[in-house]
């Protein structure tokens, strides 16, 4: 009996070495699934301000070509305002002169 009670003893023993084993690895597990989640959120923050960088961007980028479009659509309304100004004061012109030399001899 007295080498029955060493062997279960012994076994008892690397039982609770196992236990502690499988308790550490636990904790060790625990603690790099914390530590990948605290990353993960530091890269989905940092990931939604670059977002918010390259929004910021985009609408500065549009709003700067929206404004030389229309500075380009009005300076291009302008030119073609003075452009039917000028023709209509060259038919003016001419029907003025036709008139006078229809009515004076």
């Amino acid at each position: 009996m007295d080498a029955k009670g060493r062997i279960l003893s012994e076994l008892a023993s690397r039982e609770q070495a196992l236990d502690a084993q499988i308790e550490a690895a636990q904790l060790d597990a625990n603690r790099a699934v914390e530590a990948a989640e605290a990353e993960a959120a530091r890269i989905l923050r940092d990931a939604e301000a670059r977002v918010q960088a390259l929004q910021a961007q985009h609408e500065q980028a549009l709003a700067g070509q929206t404004a030389a479009i229309r500075t380009q659509a009005q300076s291009e309304a302008e030119t073609q305002r003075l452009a039917a100004q000028t023709r209509g004061e060259g038919k003016l012109s001419q029907a003025v002169e036709t008139i006078l030399r229809a009515v004076l001899p």
